[in-house]
């Protein structure tokens, strides 16, 4: 495949430079991670930063204001002035204007006001996936598959309307009421639904399972309010009901979050107590330890942390603490390189200020924040480490900082790039054409129309065993869906060189969504977990007697 090829694609695969990963599916109201998710610490002091328009500032938007040749707007002046100040900073401190922070602060509370459906705009109409468990559309009695035509007096189906419309239409503050027109299957007349409006969870903990009898999976995708809580009700589901011994962390694609939840979240995997998980310190802060508590409730045995490029803040201080200490196996790639910690201001027009106050080190004194002195080098960090072939070998892996720090155990470990795993598991390109993303953008439509239209056949494979060992995407199933693939323009060439190379990962995606459909999201992990090359190095590690220790040597 073409190198351009392939970095084009990248384009496709990782909309923001983290490298965050979105789906087609869309929880209601949940929107795209800023780029470098912060590291949050809460800043409960009531004084803030009043303004940053005194002094001279402000005596300059007066001129301007008084005498410039046209008109201007002074708001527009002062954000567009502030946010020059920071862009001298470093990548993470930011300013968040008022229209924008409800949707951050939401993001990291873990919960937002809205009426509880995933969905997705097939065909210009916004078709119901889920009514999420709990949630006003399901005690309302929304459906899946039901289709959304009206939203008040604003009929959406058929207008090419965007996401971004849709969730202001749909949400608002807990209380208040939303009329819907939903048309049902085949029925002609639609039918009228009020809605009031409540608390929407926004689980940072996708799912939890057992992945074999002794091994449990948790995946995190970010460390929002209630990441610890979200965690533990699946540690306590594992241990207790299921016999969990050992533990898979997955913190792929985590762009980290609140610096409290990740440390409470380490304190469950330490017995002991008072052990250093992690410090801050900066210029105009002094040193602020992180340690456990020894008050974890559940004995867990062997960790394994799965990690990548788009592993960030809060992902990497969990895996710098249990790779320092040895505490269990960090598997995967390099992670993302921010060591930076963030303090939110609220400034008094009602926006905010997010200020890098401090860095954080691991355990062994490690900062593994990456050189932020080129702006535009470190936003494309990754088409570098693309380019450098990193992700393939790890051989080519260039240390920015050769110091050397030591784990408990002796193991050497380096900091300035990120956290290097003990376990490299290389990208597998092949996955990642123009041609094949753009093939994957339409497994979970297909899979919707494919529900619609073999209802009555699908009734067979109820049983969630069988599905999973036995079931299998048929060529027939494979070859409908190239047909309604290739409908779309871009796809009416074939290309059966690619085709071929990632047939057996387009039938798994197929499966899997089909299984979320049939069961639920955990099944459709499952499905894709099964072929998951990193997965597979954590169990086997899991169920052998290597030691840590040896693993650098």
């Amino acid at each position: 495949m073409p190198e351009s090829s392939k970095l084009e694609s990248w384009k496709i695969w990782l909309p923001t430079f983290v490298g965050l990963a979105t789906g087609l599916g869309m929880l209601l109201g949940l929107g795209m991670a800023p780029k470098g998710q912060p590291i949050v610490v809460e800043n409960n002091d009531e004084e803030s930063v009043n303004s940053l328009g005194n002094g001279r500032m402000e005596e300059l938007i007066r001129y301007i204001d008084a005498r410039y040749v046209d008109d201007v707007e002074d708001d527009e002046l002062v954000e567009g002035a502030i946010n020059h100040i920071l862009d001298d900073l470093d990548p993470h401190s930011s300013y968040i204007p008022k229209d924008e922070l409800k949707e951050t602060t939401e993001r990291l509370q873990g919960n937002f006001d809205g009426i509880g459906i995933e969905f997705m705009i097939l065909d210009d109409t916004l078709m119901v996936v889920t009514p999420i468990a709990g949630g006003p559309s399901e005690e309302a009695g929304i459906l899946a598959g039901d289709k959304i035509v009206e939203v008040g007096d604003t009929i959406i189906a058929g207008k090419e309307i965007k996401s971004e419309k849709i969730m202001t239409l749909l949400r608002g503050e807990k209380g208040t009421d939303v009329e819907l027109g939903v048309r049902r299957g085949k029925e002609n007349n639609l039918r009228r639904f009020t809605i009031t409006r409540d608390k929407i969870p926004n689980n940072s903990v996708d799912i939890g399972y057992m992945v074999n009898e002794n091994t449990g999976y948790i995946k995190i995708n970010r460390f929002n309010a209630t990441t610890y809580k979200d965690f533990m009700l699946q540690i306590e589901d594992l241990v207790e009901k299921q016999k969990m011994e050992h533990l898979v962390l997955d913190l792929r694609q985590n762009p980290g979050g609140y610096l409290m939840e990740a440390t409470r979240i380490l304190s469950q995997l330490f017995s002991e107590r008072d052990k250093l998980m992690v410090y801050t310190e900066g210029d105009k802060s002094t040193r602020q330890d992180y340690n456990t508590t020894g008050a974890n409730f559940f004995d867990i045995g062997k960790i394994a942390v799965l990690i990548d490029e788009g592993s960030a803040s809060a992902s990497e201080i969990v895996a710098g603490a249990i790779q320092d200490w040895d505490r269990g196996i960090i598997i995967g790639r390099r992670t993302f390189g921010k060591g930076l910690v963030q303090e939110q201001y609220k400034l008094s027009d009602g926006s905010a200020l997010h200020l890098t106050v401090s860095r954080y080190f691991t355990p062994s004194g490690r900062c593994i924040q990456r050189d932020y002195t080129n702006a535009e080098a470190y936003e494309d960090d990754f088409t570098a480490r693309f380019k450098s072939g990193e992700l393939q070998d790890q051989s080519k892996i260039e240390l920015v900082d050769t110091t050397e720090y030591y784990t408990a155990g002796g193991r050497v470990v380096y900091g300035g790039g990120g956290v290097m795993p003990d376990v490299f598991v290389p990208l597998d390109t092949t996955l990642y054409s123009t041609y094949y993303l753009k093939m994957r953008q339409k497994v979970a439509p297909f899979i919707f129309r494919y529900v619609e239209n073999n209802k009555t056949d699908l009734e067979s494979l109820k049983d969630e065993s069988i599905y999973f060992e036995e079931y299998e995407v048929s060529d027939a199933m494979f070859d409908d869906f190239l047909a309604y693939a290739e409908k779309d323009k871009s796809l009416k060439k074939r290309n059966d060189e690619i085709l071929t190379e990632t047939t057996l990962d387009l039938k798994m995606h197929l499966k899997a969504r089909l299984a979320k459909h049939l069961f639920d999201q955990t099944a459709l992990h499952k499905v894709i977990n099964f072929r998951d090359p990193m997965l597979k190095e954590a169990t086997q590690w899991i169920a052998g007697d290597d030691k840590l220790v040896e693993i650098r040597d």
